[in-house]
């Protein structure tokens, strides 16, 4: 039976820094983090954490909450969920994304396989991670796993006709896979970090919409663009057109009760 859950969406929660979601200050101060990210990774990704919480805590305050966070690299967000009082858990593939220093109880895991039981997190948390990998529909399900029935799924993605959807070598990638990467190779002299098809994957905003609204086991509460200031869900309403203009897709699912 297809689950039907009425969920109160609060526009325009304040966020730490004191802008608005969605507002032009917000988006303009986290354009000005992008473009500082490889010079100042550490105020860029603290800044996403803090933003990316705040946008959680739109839909209910997480201390006392278990947090699993997939995917989430050296661990800015599970500290961010931990300073609110959060019981956060990361969950990364890479040893090399985990960094010198990741928050004390990291877990090693493919988020296609974690070693979670059944309803075991309040939150579900994936920031910019489905367009690593390759089977969309798996990592997903393990999402909806993992969470416990009326529990949060945070899951955000650059979908690959994005302006950023090649990662290092956008927008080249409008071009064609091999030739953006061949150019970054001729500019930096070094090989790209992301090869598509191998650690880098074209998914898309239509399909991962139709494919979550067939599930029964989930409520999509909201599609939206991440980072747009303003009309941030209606771009992600109109076929053809949020592939190019959403830029970065956040999807906040709840998870069913039986």
């Amino acid at each position: 039976m297809l689950c039907v859950l009425c969920v109160l969406w609060v526009p325009g929660a304040v966020t730490a820094a004191g802008f608005r979601d969605p507002s032009p200050a917000r988006s303009l101060a986290l354009f000005r983090a992008f473009l500082r990210e490889q010079r100042d990774p550490q105020r860029c990704y603290a800044l996403l954490a803090r933003d990316a919480v705040d946008q959680v805590e739109a839909y209910g305050k997480v201390a006392g909450k278990v947090v699993v966070d997939v995917g989430g690299g050296s661990g800015h967000f599970t500290r961010e969920f931990r300073s609110r009082g959060a019981h956060g858990v990361l969950f990364e593939p890479d040893t090399r994304e985990l960094g010198p220093s990741p928050p004390a109880s990291a877990v090693v895991a493919d988020g296609c396989l974690l070693p979670l039981a059944d309803a075991s997190a309040d939150v579900t948390f994936s920031s910019n991670v489905l367009e690593h990998v390759a089977d969309r529909d798996t990592f997903l399900g393990e999402l909806v796993r993992v969470t416990r029935p009326g529990g949060l799924i945070y899951v955000s993605f650059t979908n690959w006709l994005s302006p950023w959807g090649g990662h290092e070598w956008a927008p080249w990638h409008y071009l064609g896979a091999g030739r953006a990467q061949a150019r970054y190779r001729r500019r930096t002299g070094r090989p790209p970090k992301h090869t598509l098809g191998e650690n880098l994957f074209a998914h898309h905003i239509g399909p991962t919409l139709r494919h979550v609204r067939a599930r029964d086991d989930v409520a999509l509460v909201t599609a939206r663009s991440r980072y747009w200031p303003f009309l941030d869900r209606a771009v992600a309403r109109v076929p053809g057109v949020r592939e190019f203009v959403t830029w970065n897709l956040l999807l906040i699912l709840r998870r069913c009760r039986p």
